[in-house]
């Protein structure tokens, strides 16, 4: 319901339940960041000639970081008093009790592709940082739908706020306007993940490697850590804090941003994909090795 100067928001997070089955809108949101990541890889793989059979192991590959780093995030950074216990360790492995962090899905993101690119990447004519650039234009898409799903579970939001776009929070006991920051943070990382897709299909040949990685986390954490000023605690331990836990963890990526702009800008890399060198070597088939053993036998028994 919307009146003149709030909305109230009191929307079901669940949107059905039969038996133990249970499907809720921040699921199907943060799920249907993968398919349409899918989708862009296939566009970008097809556009610089890369195997497309190479992306169901990324996908495998980020999927199962996403969600382990996500999970370990929260559990560590944010509540490590309760998880750490003897009584409540093995809630760690219970993701949909709520609780993913997206700084540890960073992380996680991050050691998943490290290890993709140490398996696929050298034959294939492609680095760490020429994948990163395109990941990420996926992940500011896949950072909308999640923040959209903290929406509909009425969870991370705002301070008490005057703007007639202040949400109440019913779920929440909340009785005041709320600033919607899931709202705002999923607007700059929609406007994000728009201008990095049209820089990657406009500009790609005029850009250096590493540029979208670092203008990604110059923005997407730039704007976290401004919007985490109009937050409330999310932990206790926070409202002692001068700058809170998702600021802190904020601080190192916009580094990294920085120096990830400096490095593409220094080091002059071109954001397309390189064509590997093309030799005249074949490996021998099991025949070809069979016979090429009998020939050298042959010369032996001759001398």
């Amino acid at each position: 319901m919307i009146d003149f100067l709030s909305v109230t928001w009191n929307v079901d997070p669940i949107i059905f339940k039969i038996g133990p089955l249970t499907l809720r809108w921040y699921s199907l949101l943060f799920v249907a960041g993968f398919p349409l990541g899918y989708w862009f890889f296939i566009k970008f793989y097809k556009r610089e000639g890369v195997d497309t059979k190479l992306l169901e192991p990324l996908l495998y590959a980020l999927l199962i970081g996403t969600i382990v780093g996500a999970r370990l995030g929260h559990c560590l950074f944010y509540e490590p008093s309760y998880y750490l216990t003897k009584a409540h360790w093995v809630e760690i492995f219970m993701p949909w009790r709520g609780g993913l962090a997206s700084h540890g899905g960073a992380i996680g993101v991050m050691l998943a592709v490290w290890w993709y690119v140490h398996r696929y990447g050298k034959k294939n004519g492609f680095d760490i940082l020429w994948l990163f650039d395109r990941l990420v234009i996926a992940v500011a898409f896949a950072g909308c739908f999640i923040r959209l799903g903290n929406l509909f579970n009425s969870e991370i939001y705002g301070d008490v706020t005057d703007l007639p776009w202040g949400f109440i929070f019913v779920r929440r006991g909340e009785t005041l306007p709320k600033h919607p920051t899931q709202i705002y943070e999923a607007l700059s990382y929609l406007i994000l993940g728009i201008f990095l897709a049209l820089m990657y299909q406009k500009k790609l040949d005029k850009l250096y490697r590493g540029w979208f990685f670092g203008m990604f986390f110059l923005v997407c954490f730039g704007m976290r850590f401004l919007i985490e000023f109009i937050k409330e605690p999310q932990v206790g331990f926070e409202e002692n804090m001068t700058i809170n836990m998702g600021q802190s963890l904020s601080i190192p990526f916009i580094l990294a941003g920085i120096a990830l702009l400096v490095y593409a800008y220094t080091k002059k890399i071109p954001a397309r994909r390189i064509e590997p060198e093309k030799t005249n070597y074949r490996p021998l088939s099991k025949e070809q090795r069979l016979a090429q053993q009998q020939q050298q036998q042959h010369k032996k028994s001759k001398k």
